[in-house]
């Protein structure tokens, strides 16, 4: 047939096949399929599978490739991984979906990292972790042995750990080793705060004092209370030391010469916590970088100004009920901008700009439940007989880790929070360390470790 005569058959041919049904055209290429050689079946062959078989990532813009793989869930696009070389170097490379996943498991975004291949090695890194916490997996134990009595304070910072006993001694402890650092003869410690140079200790005798770690001396000793000292804090910039006590009061100190600035009232509850911390946020009342002192007892916290001018007025009292039967948990969080405590009632979160309530958080059986450490992210928590992770953002428990037998105190002085920074999301680097200690009826100290990754 010529090629003129041919070109016109064939238009006749499509314009007809056009017109029949789906059926029809169905069995019509069933027909000519049937009538098809080698060659003419060969040539199908190569030409379904360009046109069933395109590699659309492959064709498609980078960008576009990047806009539609969004749409896909974090599992979804490591099963397109394997499917070839190409589509796992272009899933990989789409640095915002590993992000937003990321994000969405708790994790910390660092936007300065531009490596394309970074961030889908860190969504599995975390997962890893985050099936550990699910699994009840992620943390390990073990145990500080040394002291010969109680071990009443304890106070965490920088992989080291205090311990302030009734033996009359209190001990510098590196978590990762084991092994005690420096060892100290004291009073009966029942608060302990320190830094690289100093010990600061509050007591059962009613005084507080500030030791030197290298040589064990005693360089300042603060008397004026008439009950114990629950609890101390301090700041060198101001040359500031707060106690709080069983006799009611907070003292202020100056922490070099150890006298006695002012003594604040209010409280008609032994003062079991201090807390020294700057302002962050900005009210009526104070501006950010201003200091702030809190002091908590069985039902109250009171917030006061502080500065070096020492004239302090208690600017606010805060209280979860009037109801004298329901009482203050003893750890308390305040990071500048918010203030969090818990009680029977549930885990209380206030904005210090305002002084609002902005949420109660009432997990199940929470009656029962001590706050340990409150973040953006994650909450740690714990009872007689767990330690719990909450996720903020859900207010579902999301992990527990079993505790022993492990020695109560009402002050909240013989527990407390590790390492922090993971509270405000974790990110493959600050999920190391400890994460929980707890002094033993048989004097030793208890320690939750996260355990390393797998």
């Amino acid at each position: 047939m010529e090629k003129k005569d041919f070109e016109a058959w064939l238009d006749n041919i499509s314009i007809a096949f056009l017109s029949l049904t789906d059926l029809q055209k169905n069995e019509t290429l069933d027909h000519l399929i049937s009538l098809s050689g080698a060659v003419q079946l060969r040539h199908l062959s190569n030409n379904l599978e360009i046109l069933l078989k395109r590699d659309f990532l492959k064709l498609l813009p980078l960008e576009l490739s990047f806009y539609l793989l969004k749409w896909l869930d974090p599992q979804t696009l490591l099963t397109c991984c394997l499917v070839s070389k190409q589509w796992n170097k272009v899933i990989s490379a789409c640095t915002e979906v590993w992000q937003t996943a990321c994000k969405n498991l708790g994790w910390q975004i660092d936007d300065s990292v531009q490596d394309p291949l970074h961030w889908k090695k860190v969504y599995l890194k975390a997962i890893l972790r985050m099936k550990q916490l699910k699994d009840h997996e992620a943390f390990e134990t073990s145990s500080l042995i040394g002291h010969s009595a109680r071990v009443y304070a304890l106070y965490y910072k920088d992989g080291l750990l205090c311990t302030g006993s009734d033996d009359l001694s209190a001990k510098l402890w590196d978590v990762s080793t084991g092994q005690c650092i420096y060892g100290i003869q004291t009073h009966t410690c029942a608060a302990v705060k320190f830094d690289e140079q100093k010990l600061v200790t509050g007591s059962f005798d009613n005084t507080v004092a500030c030791w030197e770690w290298s040589s064990g001396a005693k360089t300042q000793h603060f008397r004026g209370h008439s009950g114990a000292v629950f609890s101390v804090d301090y700041n060198d910039e101001l040359d500031i030391l707060v106690s709080g006590s069983a006799d009611f009061t907070v003292k202020v100190w100056a922490l070099s010469t150890g006298t006695c600035l002012n003594t604040l009232t209010g409280h008609t509850e032994w003062v079991t916590k201090v807390l020294l911390q700057k302002c962050k946020v900005k009210s009526l009342m104070h501006s950010p970088g201003d200091y702030i002192l809190l002091s908590a007892d069985k039902y109250e916290i009171k917030i006061w100004p502080i500065g070096r001018e020492i004239n302090c007025k208690c600017l606010r009292t805060l209280s979860v009920s009037e109801d004298r039967s329901i009482s203050l948990q003893p750890r308390l969080h305040f990071d500048g901008k918010y203030i969090v405590c818990s009680s029977a009632l549930g885990l209380y979160q206030w904005d210090f700009a305002s002084y609002d309530i902005l949420r109660v958080i009432k997990p199940p059986d929470f009656s029962n439940v001590s706050l340990l450490g409150f973040g953006e992210i994650f909450a740690l928590l714990f009872d007689n007989r767990y330690l719990y992770i909450m996720d903020l953002r859900t207010e579902k428990l999301i992990s527990r880790w079993p505790l022993p037998e492990y020695r109560k105190s009402k002050r909240g002085s013989s527990f407390l929070a590790g390492e922090m920074s993971w509270l405000n999301g974790l990110n493959g680097q600050n999920d190391t360390g400890l994460v929980f200690a707890t002094s033993m009826p048989d004097h030793s100290i208890h320690l939750v470790l996260w355990k390393e990754h797998g």
